[in-house]
């Protein structure tokens, strides 16, 4: 009997091979189709690892100074080095130095002399400089070698997920603002935004280099309206707006306009920053001193804030 089931179980294999092949060959996620060995093996769990990367490389930057599921948190709800390049809004409270709280018996208190038990940043010089003085424990990024190890998880986290856009513009900062490589920072950014076509957080990020580094406002402005006109189109349809977004890209094309002494585009944007920020009272001052500066004859009111102009 089991002699006869061998035929019978060939040919019906045989049969789901000639099924299964055409439909194989035109599935979106036929490996043939796909040149990324890493989301053919990981299929849709590589979000996940992308995240677990992106959260490594925040901890590398605390020199393995990191809260584990166990400890308290709530000075760590924000990965520090994305709140430090302005890539995420700073959600963090709480004491981040303590979070580990007293030692709960003489065996933990000497355990913690065998591993990271101080809160420091490699931009700070790491572990290596908890010793030092303040003053001697701000150099420069470019100069700690140890802090461009983050970037390798940085970079395998944004292969993993090209879709995560805080890993473009955390990267983009160190490597921009931090290491002096702009010219890779940009080039970063832009295979962001081609895996991200109506990112305006990335938009917002090219503006910042063709500003502060290419000295060019023009383009600089010609992104942040991009940005803008993004951000009105899928933002204004979510139930809770990324408000954060919005206030850096009105507040830098506000800036840019009083730069320019465009006034009428400064006040207007004035009023989209005043909108957006969690202190209207500071920008309606700002909104007062430009006012001063146009001459009477020019005065103009700010637009009614409205995101979608």
């Amino acid at each position: 009997m089991a002699r006869a089931l061998i035929p019978i179980l060939f040919l019906v294999s045989l049969a789901l091979v000639t099924s299964l092949e055409p439909w194989f060959q035109s599935w979106q996620g036929n490996r043939a189709q796909s040149a990324d060995l890493i989301a053919v093996l990981l299929g849709d769990a590589r979000r996940a690892f992308a995240n677990h990367f992106f959260i490594k490389a925040d901890a590398y930057f605390h020199s393995g100074y990191y809260p584990s599921i166990f400890d308290n948190r709530t000075a760590f709800q924000t990965p520090h080095m994305a709140a430090d390049a302005g890539a995420k809004e700073d959600k963090n409270s709480g004491d981040e130095d303590n979070f580990l709280g007293p030692p709960k018996d003489w065996i933990d208190a000497f355990g913690r002399r065998f591993k990271p038990a101080t809160h420091t940043h490699l931009d700070q010089g790491g572990a290596h400089t908890q010793s030092q003085s303040a003053a001697s424990k701000e150099i420069e990024l470019s100069e700690s070698q140890d802090v461009r190890e983050i970037l390798p998880w940085l970079r395998a986290s944004a292969a993993l997920d090209p879709q995560m856009i805080e890993t473009y513009t955390t990267t983009a900062y160190w490597l921009r603002q931090r290491m002096g490589k702009v010219a890779e920072a940009e080039s970063f950014l832009r295979d962001g935004l081609r895996a991200n076509p109506d990112s305006h957080e990335i938009l917002f990020e090219l503006g910042r280099i063709a500003d502060e580094h290419r000295k060019d406002p023009t383009r600089a402005r010609n992104l942040w309206e991009l940005a803008l006109t993004k951000w009105q189109k899928f933002e204004l349809t979510k139930k809770a707006p990324d408000t954060f977004s919005l206030l850096q890209i009105a507040s830098h094309l506000a800036l840019l306009a009083e730069r320019e002494s465009r006034w009428d585009e400064c006040l207007q944007y004035l009023g989209l920053w005043k909108a957006a920020s969690p202190q209207p009272d500071e920008i309606e001052k700002r909104i007062t001193e430009v006012r001063q500066k146009i001459p009477a004859a020019n005065h103009a009111k700010p637009q009614t804030p409205n995101p979608k102009r």
